[in-house]
C-alpha cells in the first residue's frame, strides 16, 4: 500500500503504542465508559471536550476534539486576502492555501479508507482529480494551487468536513476501536486514524502561523 506524502513510517511511536492500548475489545474497557442510562450530553460549547448527542460516545469525543482543532486552525489565517494566501516563503515552500485545501484532502482520503474500506490509494477519478495535487503539495501545488480567495478553501474543508459529520452519525464505538492489522504504523485502530487527521491540522497550524509573521508588509507581523 503506498501513502502518497502522508510520511506515516515517521509518526510518532507513542501513536502505535495507542493503537496497541485501544485495540479491539480490551481497547473500550480500558478507555472511559460513558452511561446509556442517561440521554448523552448536548454539550456545544467548542471549549467542553466530550459526548455529543446524535452520536457513539467516544465518537463525539473524538469529534469536538476535531471541531476545537478546526476552530484554532483558522485563526491565524482569518482576514487574509489572496495574495497572503498565495505567498511563499521561498522556492520550495507551500502556501497557506494550499495547505488548507491539503487539510481538506487528507480528510477526504481518510472517509474513503475508514468508512468505504478501500485500501489507500484506491481512490476515485473523481476524488484525484480534485484532491491529489493538494495532497501531494509541492511543485504541482504551487504552480496550480493559487488565486483563491479564502472563501474558496473554507467552503472546501466545510464540505468535507459536514461528509465525516454524517458518517461519524452511522458508525458506534466498536467500529471506532476496529484494528487495521495491515497499517503501516503497525496495528492501528480508526480512532488512531481519526485522532492523526485532527494532530495533522496542529502540525500545519505551526506553519500558518509561522509564515503569517513573514507576509509581506507587516500587517500580520504579531500574533
Amino acid at each position: 500500500m503506498k501513502m502518497k506524502n502522508n510520511n506515516p513510517s515517521s509518526r510518532r511511536d507513542f501513536m502505535k503504542s495507542a493503537a496497541v492500548i485501544t485495540s479491539g475489545t480490551l481497547g473500550l474497557t480500558m478507555l472511559p465508559q460513558f452511561s446509556t442510562a442517561t440521554p448523552l450530553p448536548t454539550e456545544n460549547r467548542i471549549n467542553v471536550m466530550g459526548p455529543r448527542e446524535g452520536f457513539a460516545p467516544h465518537i463525539g469525543t473524538l469529534l469536538s476534539m476535531m471541531t476545537w482543532m478546526r476552530d484554532v486552525i483558522l485563526m491565524p489565517v482569518r482576514g487574509m486576502n489572496t495574495d497572503q494566501l498565495d505567498f511563499l516563503l521561498d522556492e520550495n515552500s507551500n502556501s497557506i492555501g494550499a495547505m488548507l485545501f491539503h487539510l481538506a484532502a487528507t480528510e477526504r482520503f481518510y472517509q474513503v479508507h475508514t468508512f468505504e474500506g478501500k485500501e489507500w490509494g484506491d481512490f476515485s477519478k473523481e476524488d484525484l482529480g480534485r484532491f491529489d495535487v493538494a495532497m501531494n503539495l509541492g511543485e504541482e501545488a504551487r504552480k496550480t494551487i493559487k488565486g483563491n480567495n479564502l472563501e474558496y478553501y473554507l467552503d472546501i474543508m466545510t464540505e468535507v468536513r459536514e461528509n465525516t459529520i454524517k458518517e461519524f452519525k452511522k458508525r458506534d464505538d466498536s467500529w471506532l476501536m476496529s484494528v487495521d492489522e495491515e497499517w503501516p504504523w503497525g496495528p492501528t485502530n480508526n480512532y488512531c486514524k481519526w485522532f492523526h487527521v485532527c494532530e495533522h491540522e496542529s502540525n500545519h497550524n505551526g506553519q500558518f502561523k509561522y509564515i503569517k509573521t513573514r507576509l509581506p508588509g507587516g500587517k500580520f507581523s504579531r500574533g
